[in-house]
């Protein structure tokens, strides 16, 4: 009866068998090139069995990725939020203190042409009442600001004080319908009265003839008749100027020159209200206290009339030049004399002239001496 199960090699010889063959087969490998094409026929064989077996590990770490890298890109998300949100906060900020560094360079640009005394106000509040064009700055009646004060940006003027209070004042702007102040075209000097309208946008010149030289274009500044506002101040530029044969005057629009919407700072003009004759008054009795502390400019009345006042210095040159050019300028001593000859003080440079003869009889023989 032939066994079921046929006896073979024993596994410690087949094991040697496969031992020996795979090391054959590495010398072979490492020593020639006989087996690459049989390797690479087999690499595809074995790449299915390869992506198999390594399916589970893929699986298992990009389940894991996907899980960990949408939590790290959410919080790195929130992360990015946060930070876009702070620099464009810091951004803005940035933007605001660059506008306000433009607008309080261009107020000191501004108060350099100014004559007057400025301090810089700031904007902290607005009329409500939209029939009324008024604003309220932090400077007061502490801080020396008067009814009536002017007010000017950057550009022109703005308006006047017309409320005070202890440390913030109103002021009623150029637009206003209750409000006019007298301007004068700057190419011409023609004056008019300009008129608010209550568009922060437009002026209006009253009672200006239909044949008044006044066109397009034209700047308008304060021709200080009204005593409040200072002369030469920019007002308004014309923008629109209508005839009508009909009409016995002119219709002239203006653009304010300053902004008065837009102003954050201003200036606070603070000029002398006083009068011409109070002026001059005061200079007057200024300059007689100077004269009574012996530190003005007066005239003895000991001392002759002169046509310069600078003559009384004068006689110290005449008695010093002929000394130091007696030789080069013979002809001098005879003109000079005839100068003092009105003044009795001046008769003394001819005794000095005459020593400055002796310096010509000392010289040898001239051809001067001998003529």
């Amino acid at each position: 009866m032939k066994p079921l199960f046929a006896k073979g090699p024993s596994l410690g010889v087949r094991l040697l068998v496969l031992v020996v063959l795979s090391v054959a087969l590495m010398v072979v490998d490492a020593r020639f090139s006989l087996l690459k094409p049989a390797r690479s026929q087999m690499s595809l064989v074995l790449m299915d069995a390869y992506w198999i077996t390594d399916l589970p590990g893929r699986l298992w770490e990009g389940v894991a990725s996907q899980f960990g890298s949408r939590t790290e890109l959410v919080a790195e998300n929130e992360k990015l939020k946060t930070e876009n949100l702070l620099l464009q906060g810091r951004m803005q900020k940035l933007a605001a203190l660059t506008e306000q560094n433009v607008r309080l360079r261009e107020l000191l640009n501004s108060s350099a042409l100014v004559n007057e005394k400025v301090e810089v106000a700031e904007l902290i509040g607005m009329d409500p009442n939209p029939f009324t064009h008024r604003i309220i700055i932090n400077k007061g009646e502490r801080d020396g600001v008067v009814l009536g004060q002017p007010v000017l940006d950057a550009r022109g003027l703005m308006g006047q004080v017309v409320e005070l209070m202890p440390y913030t004042s109103r002021v009623l702007l150029l637009t206003d319908t209750t409000h006019s102040i007298p301007v004068q075209v700057n190419r011409n000097g023609l004056r008019a009265i300009a008129s608010g309208t209550g568009n922060p946008e437009r002026l209006e010149l009253r009672h200006v003839a239909d044949t008044a030289d006044i066109k397009e274009g034209d700047l308008l500044v304060s021709s200080g008749l009204g005593q409040r506002f200072p002369a030469g101040y920019p007002v308004a530029t014309v923008k629109e100027v209508i005839h009508d044969s009909g009409q016995p005057f002119a219709i002239v629009r203006a653009i304010p020159t300053a902004a008065l919407n837009r102003s954050r700072y201003l200036l606070l003009v603070f000029s002398d209200n006083r009068t011409a004759e109070e002026r001059a008054n005061d200079a007057a009795q200024a300059q007689e206290n100077l004269d009574a502390q012996g530190g003005g400019p007066i005239i003895p009345a000991t001392v002759p009339k002169l046509v310069n006042p600078t003559a009384p210095a004068a006689p110290a040159v005449p008695a010093t030049t002929p000394a130091a050019a007696p030789a080069a300028t013979p002809a001098k001593p005879a003109t000079t004399p005839a100068k003092p000859a009105a003044h009795p003080a001046a008769a003394k440079p001819p005794a000095a002239a005459k020593p400055a003869a002796k310096p010509p009889a000392s010289a040898p023989a001239t051809p001067v001496g001998r003529e």
